[in-house]
């Protein structure tokens, strides 16, 4: 509203004509979104709005170039532009190419013929990514895997033509040690399906959260009124607490308030949701600041009402089947006993039981078809049954033996203190771990190229702006090396937290950014997974 934008649509979608007003579109270059362009300025005398300033999202084709030439269009575009916009910073240290729709390409069984281009578009975002942080790493990949090796080999050579016409790219001190290391997200079919304990995960799991967007009742006089918080990194306290795991937010969100109420002079005894509207109405010019605090409560609140009733039972079963042993670190005797009173559970969600199902065969490495058979007809969930089938399109194998040779990864032991419903750790920390100390193995993660960049060169200004968006000084700019991830089929919040942790852990030696298609929840994986012997439509 403050640049005089006075409404934000979707160009795929029916809009009322607004003759009077100039639009500025911000589209991607294909064939869909050049044609409602096109049609938008169709209709004589009264054009669907006055004039048009056109940002393309990246190069357009020269055939839809012309036919934007040809059409009545060009008698009211003010601007034409092409912008590269590659990649969404999604968080400082995360990247999205916002491509969801890949997922189906790779790994469904009506296999796109669409799938070649794809792959050539998706390179050049990965190496557009590295020369914006100014990276020329040395590309590795996950050889078990068909489409990491062939993506691999594409990203390597889109770098090239990025190098020749920035020949300074990666040579500052330290760069030759950076990485790109491409893993499809069959590598990892368990972290998409538990139940994670920490803040962001937990909340976009359990909780009703749209393009980060949390939505909850405040009360208010007489009636409550709902809010609309967007969670971001322009919140401070939401980076404090994202990756916390949720016995401690009310505690640290507690003990935030209560310093910042000391901090003006006041003083709470007990701080929750009820004392804020009580110091609100004392401290109003601290609005803003309180309503943070209001946010998180409130959010960890929902979290925890969705655990108790419903998650909790559900938790240290997962655990128990990711982990391959219980708490006491014993082996699992009888995972049948864990599971079987959860699928007889009418108060479990079908989707629920489904993670609890494909838990179990991760266990058993496979089972055989009678059993499925028997565990579906258990659990009531027919309807959803080819979720469970369709994970063996990832390369895990559901049915007992259907995929020949399969191992699950070799795991480091930690022995850090844990909760025992958070036992288990991502598998891709234990690959981000060993590529950083040079311990991961070259024959499972090849390189295709390995970086000879010299680093006696004279350091190049890096054009990496920190947290993506926000100017840093001199004195902060990124000149050690970097780890970047790409997973083909989606990342999830816990893979996510996981490249802070070890970016933390190495004291800012390193930089871990990771990136996928697109961000998955639980919930959203098992929607792709359906689809996948589905015709995209």
């Amino acid at each position: 509203m403050a640049e005089g934008i006075t409404i934000v649509e979707d160009i795929t979608k029916r809009r009322e004509p607004i003759p009077s007003l100039e639009a500025i579109y911000l589209i991607s270059p294909t064939e869909k979104s050049v044609r409602a362009l096109i049609n938008d300025f169709r209709e004589v005398p009264t054009f669907t709005y006055k004039a048009a300033h056109v940002f393309f999202t990246d190069s357009c084709p020269d055939a839809l170039f012309a036919e934007v030439g040809r059409s009545k269009v060009t008698k009211v575009i003010k601007t034409l532009k092409e912008i590269n916009v590659a990649f969404i910073p999604y968080e400082s240290q995360v990247y999205s190419l916002d491509a969801p729709e890949t997922f189906h390409c790779f790994f469904s069984s009506h296999r796109s013929s669409e799938k070649g281009k794809i792959m050539e578009i998706l390179a050049e975002q990965i190496a557009t990514l590295c020369a914006t942080v100014k990276e020329y790493p040395a590309v590795r990949y996950r050889k078990a895997s068909e489409d990491t090796c062939t993506l691999a080999q594409l990203v390597h050579e889109k770098l090239i033509a990025h190098k020749a016409d920035n020949p300074r790219m990666g040579e500052e001190p330290d760069k030759a040690r950076s990485q790109l290391l491409i893993v499809d997200r069959g590598y990892d079919p368990v972290s998409p399906i538990l139940h994670e304990l920490t803040l962001q995960a937990m909340a976009y799991d359990l909780v009703n959260i749209e393009q980060d967007i949390y939505r909850y009742e405040t009360p208010g006089i007489g009636d409550s009124k709902e809010k609309e918080v967007l969670l971001d990194e322009d919140d401070d306290l939401w980076m404090q607490l994202r990756h916390m795991h949720i016995a401690d937010v009310t505690k640290k969100v507690t003990e935030l308030l209560k310093n910042f109420c000391e901090s003006k002079r006041m003083t709470t005894d007990k701080a929750n949701i009820k004392d804020l509207s009580q110091i609100l109405k004392k401290m109003p010019q601290y609005q803003k600041e309180l309503s943070k605090y209001s946010t998180h409560l409130h959010l960890a609140e929902d979290c925890m009402k969705v655990f108790k009733a419903t998650v909790e039972k559900l938790c240290a079963v997962e655990q128990d089947l990711a982990m391959g042993t219980d708490v006491e670190g014993e082996k699992i005797k009888d995972p049948m006993k864990l599971i079987v009173p959860v699928l007889l559970d009418s108060a479990v969600s079908p989707y629920n039981k489904i993670r609890i199902i494909l838990l179990y065969i991760y266990y058993m490495n496979g089972i055989k078809e009678e059993s499925l058979s028997k565990l579906i007809q258990h659990a009531n969930i027919q309807n959803d049954s080819n979720i469970i089938k369709n994970l063996q399109n990832l390369g895990f194998p559901v049915i007992h033996g259907s995929l020949g040779g399969y191992s699950k990864p070799e795991r480091k032991a930690r022995v850090q203190e844990t909760y025992q419903l958070s036992r288990w750790t991502p598998i891709l920390k234990d690959v981000i771990e060993d590529a950083i100390e040079d311990k991961l193995d070259r024959k499972l993660w090849p390189f295709i190229s390995e970086n000879v960049t010299t680093i006696n060169a004279a350091p190049a200004v890096s054009a990496r702006f920190g947290n993506w968006h926000k100017p840093k000084t001199a004195a902060e700019y990124r000149t050690g090396p970097r780890l970047i991830l790409f997973i083909i089929g989606g990342m999830t919040f816990s893979e996510v937290r996981c490249s802070y942790e070890v970016t933390k852990a190495t004291d800012g030696k390193w930089e871990v950014l990771i990136g996928s298609s697109h961000v998955i929840t639980p919930d959203s994986f098992l929607d792709d997974l359906k689809k996948l012997d589905q015709p995209l439509q």
